[in-house]
């Protein structure tokens, strides 16, 4: 693959980079928490949690104690939990295993939970500065215009081949000091340039920029007339539905929630009880008293929907006003609106229904 094009990448990103708090640090456990944050995730949402979670868990060691209820509710809002999960075994395994420590290659850090080849290559080259490429759909794209490159970016052997020879390319990264003042890395800037200028330039759906794009001299889809047509990807597949009658079952100032199970779809978080399928009203008071409620009033809710990676939540909702005196709690857990935006993490799934409460 060409490399003339990299100089004046890395120098376009010194001058034009955002300024991102990730950006401002060589701690591996700080890098880490950013990029799983994003993962999925778009930066300006992540810019509101990276903080806050920093100075509630700043080091491996906290992480690994921190009860699951209070770290689901530094990450409510940030979706995929499962993310959480992993960040909390990777510190266990980190403090039993490596000192509290970071490894410092890409092979090492693989083999830690939730850490795939993007995760580990941006760690091993922005902390490390070990040689290899991050490729992200950003990345994809850049390279598939660069070098006018034809194949489906979505196929895992098209990504280790663009991956081979990206990392073949920062084999000749210029000195830090040709590039940048910052003292940083530069294969850590490497990865970060090609993941801003498909940030801010060569961007997705015939919207690139290229009359500010540093490398555009080079770009092959540009002296091609390709621009628009690549990268080129499958259409995705669609997600399937699923129904779901969701039930604000309140007793007094309170509503009921329940714990999700240990395993499966936002597991282990917080959710308003339902069932599957839409429910009638009359089966939705039926449904409650199964439970042990006797129902005084029942209030059809608006409708909801969220989607997940492969399925789509298409809700109906009601709010049920039930007897104190006939509640057989069960696996329910009644609280106060306060208490429920507070100290539990409720996926945002349901934030339709929760913003009800929290806004009566």
């Amino acid at each position: 693959m060409q490399s003339d094009f990299v100089k004046p990448l890395l120098l376009w990103y010194n001058a034009a980079k955002r300024d991102l708090p990730w950006r401002h640090t060589d701690d591996p456990y700080a890098i880490y928490v950013s990029e799983i944050m994003l993962q999925q995730t778009r930066v300006e949402a992540v810019l509101g949690y990276y903080a806050r979670f920093l100075d509630a868990l700043p080091d491996p060691a906290r992480l690994s104690v921190c009860p699951d209820d209070v770290l689901f509710k530094l990450w409510e809002g940030l979706g995929y939990y499962s993310r959480a999960r992993h960040m909390k075994k990777t510190a266990q395994i980190l403090m039993e295993e490596h000192g509290g420590r970071f490894p410092g290659t890409k092979n090492e850090l693989l083999k830690l939970p939730g850490i795939g080849s993007y995760t580990a290559s941006a760690i091993a080259s922005i902390a490390f500065g070990e040689k290899t490429a991050a490729v992200d759909g950003n990345v994809l794209r850049v390279y598939a215009r660069l070098q006018a490159f034809r194949d489906n970016i979505l196929r895992d052997a098209v990504k280790k081949q663009v991956e081979a020879e990206l990392t073949e390319t920062m084999a000749v990264l210029p000195d830090a000091g040709d590039v940048s003042a910052t003292g940083t890395h530069p294969a850590g800037d490497f990865n970060q340039a090609m993941i801003e200028l498909g940030a801010l330039v060569c961007l997705p759906r015939g919207e690139a920029r290229c009359g500010s794009c540093p490398i555009s001299r080079f770009c092959q889809a540009k002296v091609q007339g390709l621009v628009e047509e690549l990268p080129l990807r499958l259409a995705p597949q669609k997600r399937r539905e699923e129904k779901l009658t969701v039930f604000l079952i309140r007793d007094g100032d309170e509503v009921a929630i329940r714990k999700r199970p240990e395993k499966g779809l936002l597991s282990g978080l917080y959710e308003f009880p339902n069932t599957e399928g839409f429910l009638t009203a009359e089966e939705a008071v039926r449904f409650v008293e199964a439970e042990g409620f006797e129902a005084l009033k029942v209030r059809k809710l608006r409708d909801a929907r969220h989607l997940f990676t492969h399925v789509t939540w298409l809700m109906e909702g009601y709010e049920i006003r039930v007897s104190p005196g006939s509640v057989r709690r069960g696996d329910c857990l009644f609280v106060r609106p306060d208490e429920l935006k507070r100290d539990y993490a409720l996926p945002s799934a349901f934030s339709a229904y929760a913003e009800l409460l929290i806004n009566e």
